[in-house]
């Protein structure tokens, strides 16, 4: 009855007020809509956002996590503030990581350069022109003690963006720490290792697909049991939505990837509740505000529903998806630049109203060049102003409850499932992507966003409208192009002094293990600490896992 006097005073005010405004007052459109194309209803009411509240929201920190993964969220503690990070050599991003941690950054995250993403030293000709350029150049352990020479690892949590040659990181990372006295049980943070969206939406694979689980899984069994605490896996929508995907997409195909990520390990003989509670998610925090905080909300009731009813877990810590999030650097304009720092704040505030665990804040000058200290600085604060002064962190979930975003969480929860179930129906996210159906969606999505700028659908301050006649900026970082000269002579170094005989020896365990059934990770570990480089490590796999090639898009 209810519902029923709503819908009757609901169109009695359309065709009483509104109608007489619009005479008076148009409409700045004659629709809104969302990225996905859906219309922006004008108003929301208890019509649009039925929810039953033990089954669809219920409390924090229990199912279906609708709203937040701690019983308390940011009245414990505010999520970490972990600011991304890296250029040139390990001396250089060593002083950026301390500068960021004296300015009160809670976690750091590295950043590598693309010849390190792909598996290469700084010294193959592959490399030339790209070292450092990106992020910071790692070429062998050594590099590694001194990335994070003077920050103790039983101390801080460090998250690494890096996919195809994670086990090798990885296994420096944990290299550095026993030399620093600190035991793998001890260390905590989370490597990004999901090369299924890196097929899609990124580009830094190296091997085929079977060989890329393998080495997953293998990471996911020997964390269980030796790095309890790190999170062996990211899974990514923040590169999916960078590349095109709109909000449902960015949830579905990550979703999807993680579907088969559990999959993979289930075939490699792990229980589920082994693994699940250390898998964490990365998502983008994007320009619409409530469609964000929406996005963050359903896709936690999505994966609680698909670990405990679809795996059978039954870990709660298994259920509950916890996630770092990025604010969009597709966003970010190189016109009026100052303009990133609003539009970095309202990502953030998207982010922490969605109850993210983790978070960076772009930088206002990224879409020119690397950060500068000053704005780096500026990024920080933004996360620190929110955390402590807006007041968004004091209350769980807040916006719990209002129509517009419960009727957002359902539209987007709805939306996503389809595109699940369509992606299982093609034989799950790697088949997914060899019939290049995910690709194909990103690639729709994309073009579909960049029309509506061009033809002044989508209004962008400051580069299709509100434009104004700027200088060309200053005060910009720059890497010094000597970086790959220095790396070079780093590496030429340490063959010189090491022992060779024992880097051969383990290179060639190595490629046994790789033609083996053993886990390799053991493996990769006794190689980097004979200091073997990126490069050979990453070389014997290649051979003998061959590479990916790339599903060509007509």
């Amino acid at each position: 009855m209810e519902n029923k006097n709503i819908k009757e005073s609901f169109e009695k005010w359309e065709e009483g007020k509104v109608k007489k405004s619009l005479a008076r007052f148009p409409e700045r459109k004659e629709e809104f809509k969302f990225d996905t194309g859906e219309v922006v209803q004008r108003l929301y009411s208890p019509l649009d956002a039925e929810v039953n509240y033990e089954k669809d929201l219920g409390y924090p920190g229990q199912f279906p996590y609708t709203r937040g993964v701690q019983p308390t969220m940011y009245r414990g503690k505010l999520w970490t503030m972990r600011m991304y990070a890296g250029f040139a050599t390990a001396e250089e991003s060593n002083q950026r990581y301390k500068f960021l941690i004296d300015q009160g950054s809670m976690g750091l995250s590295v950043a590598f350069d693309l010849p390190t993403q792909m598996g290469y030293d700084s010294d193959d000709a592959v490399a030339e022109g790209e070292v450092g350029k990106v992020g910071v150049a790692i070429d062998s352990l050594a590099d590694m003690e001194i990335l994070f020479e003077g920050i103790p690892l039983d101390k801080v949590s460090t998250s690494m963006t890096i996919n195809a040659p994670a086990s090798v990181l990885l296994a420096m990372y944990i290299a550095v720490a026993k030399k620093q006295g600190v035991t793998p049980d001890k260390l905590r943070g989370t490597i990004q290792n999901d090369i299924l969206k890196e097929y899609v939406a990124r580009g830094t694979y190296i091997f085929p697909v079977k060989p890329s689980m393998r080495l997953i899984t293998d990471i996911f069994d020997y964390c269980s049991k030796n790095v309890p605490k790190w999170n062996t896996i990211s899974i990514s929508g923040y590169h999916i939505r960078e590349a095109g995907a709109n909000a449902v997409e960015e949830v579905a195909f990550t979703l999807a990837d993680g579907i088969a990520y559990v999959n993979a390990a289930l075939e490699a003989g792990l229980h589920i509740d082994d693994f699940a509670p250390r898998l964490s998610f990365f998502f983008n925090s994007h320009n619409n505000l409530f469609e964000e905080v929406a996005k963050f909300r359903a896709a936690r009731r999505i994966w609680a529903n698909i670990m405990k009813n679809r795996f059978k877990a039954e870990n709660p810590k298994s259920w509950a998806l916890k996630f770092h999030t990025q604010t969009a650097g597709c966003t970010l304009t190189a016109q009026q630049p100052e303009n990133n720092i609003v539009r970095v704040a309202i990502q953030t505030l998207a982010a922490v109203l969605g109850g993210t665990q983790s978070l960076h804040t772009n930088s206002k000058d990224e879409a020119l060049a690397l950060p500068t200290e000053d704005s780096v600085r500026v990024a920080l604060r933004t996360q620190q102003i929110v955390g402590y002064e807006s007041g968004a962190a004091d209350t769980i979930d807040p916006l719990a409850g209002s129509y517009y975003v419960e009727s957002l969480t359902n539209k987007i929860e709805k939306e996503a499932i389809e595109l699940i179930e369509k992606i299982d129906e093609l034989g799950g996210a790697p088949s997914a992507i060899e019939k290049g159906f995910i690709q194909q969606e990103i690639m729709d999505s994309a073009y579909k966003y960049q029309k509506e700028i061009e033809e002044n659908q989508k209004i962008i301050v400051g580069v299709n409208k509100f434009q104004v006649e700027e200088e060309s900026p200053k005060g910009l970082l720059r890497v010094d192009p000597e970086v790959g000269s220095r790396q070079k002579g780093k590496i030429e170094a340490l063959k010189e002094k090491r022992d060779n005989e024992k880097v051969k020896e383990s290179l060639e365990a190595l490629r046994k293990a790789c033609d083996g059934n053993e886990n390799i990770m053991p493996f990769i570990l006794d190689a980097v600490e004979s200091y073997a480089t990126l490069g050979e490590i990453c070389g014997v796999m290649r051979e003998e896992f061959g590479e990916y090639k790339q599903t060509v898009m007509i």
